[in-house]
């Protein structure tokens, strides 16, 4: 068990099962891109850690490039989302992968599906890491799912809580009692 500020959380994923299950991703990936130079775009600040790692795992010629925006606000989505910096690289005709460390509610996604259609890619996907199914608002269709696990928070490998355990290299749990 590990405390962050005033939560308990417990051990969830290991970094074994991360690293076997992305591994397993971007072998997949990589087969359906063959051919293909995609644009991986990684969501900032927390699919860092899952964009590392699934990128060394993909064996396409790829370029990487950010965006970043923000629905959260401690423990909780916000319901609003706010682009901080945005995606600089023209990807018009190109074929794009977005990579979240988590798809929830499915509001931050919506927003960045919107946001990169204007921009006329030839094609997106989506890979995430998490997906909690339960908490799911908006309908998404995910093309990649680590994990599908149940509507309770999590932190560590890029996800936080209040900017805090993003650099734990396992997920944790929000204990409760």
């Amino acid at each position: 068990m590990i405390e962050i500020k005033d939560k308990k959380f417990i051990p969830f994923i290991d970094s074994s099962q991360l690293d076997e299950r992305i591994r397993e991703m971007g072998k997949e990936i990589s087969e359906n891109f063959n051919g293909k130079e995609p644009i991986i775009i990684g969501v900032l600040n927390g699919a860092f850690m899952f964009l590392s790692d699934l990128s060394k795992a993909i064996s396409v010629s790829a370029e990487v490039s950010f965006i970043k925006i923000s629905s959260y606000q401690g423990e909780s989505s916000t319901g609003k989302v706010k682009q901080l910096f945005g995606l600089e690289k023209d990807i018009e005709g190109r074929e794009v992968i977005i990579v979240e460390d988590i798809v929830d509610t499915g509001l931050s996604m919506s927003y960045l599906l919107e946001t990169i259609s204007e921009k006329k890619p030839k094609n997106i996907t989506i890979v995430t890491l998490l997906h909690k199914p339960e908490a799911l608002i908006k309908d998404i269709k995910i093309d990649y799912i680590g994990f599908s696990i149940p509507n309770k928070f999590v932190v560590g490998y890029g996800l936080d809580y209040d900017g805090l355990g993003r650099n734990l290299a396992e997920i944790y749990q929000l204990k409760t009692d």
